[in-house]
């Protein structure tokens, strides 16, 4: 696919981080971005600087995504592009014992399930309605769209305490090629990316010796990764067109410990 001006594409989780990043980039290959996201002031703002549009929406909420589609249409056009960056985390052990009072304990089911719904049905909630609109665009040199999905290292090694976020991202990984395949007729393609451990605006709120650790845990290059080196694969995704069906790790050779 190539980048330009007639182009229209949807970011969600695009205030900030990877989602920012992204938006960024393909702005400045001149594509008409609309960013879906929760940070309402973040969102107007980075929408302001790159000329896209900020559509307030929770990717849990099938009235926000459909209205955010509604909103980014109006402005710019059927997307071509979908990038889903949307998602958080949480930590809590499946089971567990108090050191202190021996009270046991288990992960809090409305919080996995919190963490599902957002991370992975939240992502395809996107994917399928943005899907559906693809279907009536005119393909260019026999393609549609293309859409990015961001999982993560855990989906493949998560640590102790990543139940929900692994499972989370695990099933984004599993559901790349069966979507890549229901789309693959109709000239759709479906990637997934999946990050190391990333210089992102959470990251950056960690004390410099946490930091600094993480950063030693990685082979090569033995620092965090940057924003930019995600956007640069999406990018990639997007551009290439025999790029399709793929989960690709982006993360330094890292593998990560139990802990």
């Amino acid at each position: 696919m190539q980048l330009n001006s007639s182009i229209a594409a949807v970011v969600t989780g695009g205030a900030s981080g990877l989602g920012e990043a992204t938006v960024r980039a393909l702005a400045a290959q001149g594509v008409k971005v609309a960013i879906f996201d929760m940070n309402e002031a973040k969102g107007e703002a980075v929408a302001k600087e790159v000329g896209g549009v900020f559509c307030k929406v929770n990717v849990t909420s099938d009235e926000d995504v459909d209205a955010g589609f509604v909103k980014a249409r109006a402005a710019h056009g059927q997307e071509r592009i979908l990038v889903n960056c949307a998602g958080t985390g949480n930590a809590a052990k499946t089971a567990s014992r108090d050191k202190t009072t021996g009270e046991t304990r288990h992960f809090p089911l409305d919080a996995f399930n919190m963490i599902i719904q957002i991370n992975l049905v939240g992502t395809f909630r996107c994917i399928a309605k943005s899907a559906k609109g693809m279907l009536d665009l005119e393909p260019i040199d026999g393609e549609r769209g293309a859409i990015v999905n961001t999982a993560s290292v855990a989906a493949e090694d998560g640590q102790m305490g990543q139940a929900a976020y692994s499972a989370s991202k695990g099933g984004v990984v599993g559901m790349t090629l069966p979507i890549a395949r229901d789309l693959a007729g109709d000239g759709i393609r479906v990637n997934t990316i999946l990050p190391g451990i990333f210089a992102t605006p959470l990251m950056n709120g960690a004390p410099p010796q946490v930091k600094d650790a993480l950063a030693a845990s990685v082979p090569f290059p033995k620092r965090l990764g940057e924003a930019h080196e995600y956007a640069q694969l999406a990018l990639t995704m997007i551009t290439n067109g025999y790029f399709n069906g793929e989960d690709v790790r982006l993360d330094g050779a890292i593998r990560m410990a139990p802990r």
